[in-house]
């Protein structure tokens, strides 16, 4: 690819656009899918953790504006609670198979190591034993970034509005007709002008986040009959997800792991004042307007504080300090990552859908896309189960662990 010419067409690098904002930044091991498990998940990452910051700056001039790392410790674990028994088969033993060191916990031995923590309703509990922890999430984004800068990429400040397609026609065995397109041409409008920039192109790389669906959208992307490949969507959209700061001088300490609770909260310590910063998911029915960033305070005292301060009696006297609001790309169909080429579209890939784990699968996710667009297959890791056809198929590839 020294002979490509690689362009990252971007709506921008605040937080109203850019999906990582949300700084809980875990680097867990425990996921409920085999192939989340595997690494697109942990693996790739953790092995590189302890070298990131030499491979992000290594070659480039003037030091690093700050360390993704800073913060991380591999002691700072990530804590998964369950009322349910069946959390062994469907979540312990598809992260062990996958060589995540992680084990369950009695609530006994849960009370045990922790004494903080309010067993009430546990069955059991992973923790991890090794490499999990949490890192800065911008940091990370900004050391990809200029290393990619280094590396001859150009970053275009601007919005897809259009692709300029070729198509053709075949007819499949059972006499189904489909129409084949190919990307020629992007149309990019310009940061703060009414004019676009034509970008010829070989490749098309939909990695748009919670905009996704509606870039694939343009390229033709479920724009066909219901029930057929070509009227098959991708059920990606931008889900507005709150993370709030308090500070608990009687918290847990900085013993704490990063801790998920059955009811769905979870929370994390933040620097080493006795501040912790957390949320919940929530409902279907209590999905906030993702049309804009504003936090509802009244989320936290009514759904996030009592779940928190049921698992840890001592948040019960928490004060909140601050908060903000971020995007998740939420894959409806089963909340995993899409990763791959469309079966119809053939030069659109796509990288998409992690649903709040996109950062933490982001390394090996680039290399099978990488792999994908060179080699015509995965080669390091078999991503299969998340390619685009499994939405017309009905496959799921369900992920539990959302937070």
């Amino acid at each position: 690819m020294n002979d490509w010419r690689r362009v990252v067409v971007t709506a921008g690098w605040d937080c109203t656009r850019v999906g990582c904002c949300s700084p809980s930044g875990q680097q867990q091991q425990g996921h409920a899918s085999e192939g989340a498990a595997a690494p697109p998940g942990p693996v790739p990452l953790r092995t590189g953790a302890r070298h990131i910051q030499k491979r992000l700056y290594s070659g480039m001039p003037g030091p690093p504006p700050c360390s993704p790392w800073a913060g991380f410790a591999s002691s700072s674990h990530c804590l998964r609670t369950s009322s349910s028994p069946s959390f062994r088969p469907n979540f312990y033993g598809t992260s062990m198979q996958e060589g995540a060191k992680v084990c369950l916990m009695s609530p006994e031995q849960l009370q045990k190591k922790f004494p903080w923590i309010n067993t009430e309703g546990v069955a059991l509990a992973s923790y991890g034993l090794e490499n999990e922890g949490w890192f800065d999430p911008w940091c990370l984004l900004q050391g990809l970034r200029r290393k990619l800068q280094s590396m001859g990429v150009l970053f275009c400040q601007g919005e897809v509005t259009r692709f300029i397609s070729s198509s053709s026609h075949m007819e499949t065995a059972s006499g189904e007709q489909l129409t084949l397109k190919r990307i020629h041409e992007v149309h990019v409008k310009m940061d703060h002008s009414q004019e676009f920039q034509p970008v010829e192109c070989a490749i098309v790389v939909n990695a748009a986040g919670a905009w996704s669906g509606q870039i694939a959208e343009l390229a033709g992307v479920g724009n066909g009959p219901p029930g057929t490949m070509q009227g098959t969507k991708l059920p990606v959209e931008p889900r507005k997800r709150y993370v709030y700061l308090w500070h608990c001088p009687q918290g847990p300490g900085l013993e704490a792991p990063l801790v998920a609770d059955p009811s769905g909260a979870y929370f994390r310590r933040e620097g080493l004042g006795n501040n912790y910063l957390g949320s919940c998911s929530p409902t279907e029915e209590e999905e906030p307007d993702p049309g804009n960033l504003e936090v509802d305070y009244d989320f936290f005292q009514e759904k996030v504080w009592p779940r928190l301060a049921q698992r840890v009696p001592a948040f019960e006297t928490l004060k909140v300090r601050s908060a903000w609001a971020g995007y998740y790309d939420y894959n409806t169909f089963d909340q995993n990552g899409v990763v791959g080429p469309h079966p119809l579209v053939i030069n659109m890939y796509f990288a998409t859908g992690f649903s709040g784990h996109g950062l933490q699968q982001a390394p090996a996710v680039g290399r099978a896309v990488a792999e994908m667009v060179l080699e015509g297959h995965f080669q390091t890791i078999n991503l299969s189960p998340f390619l685009f056809s499994r939405f017309y198929f009905g496959e799921k590839a369900q992920e539990h662990c959302i937070l």
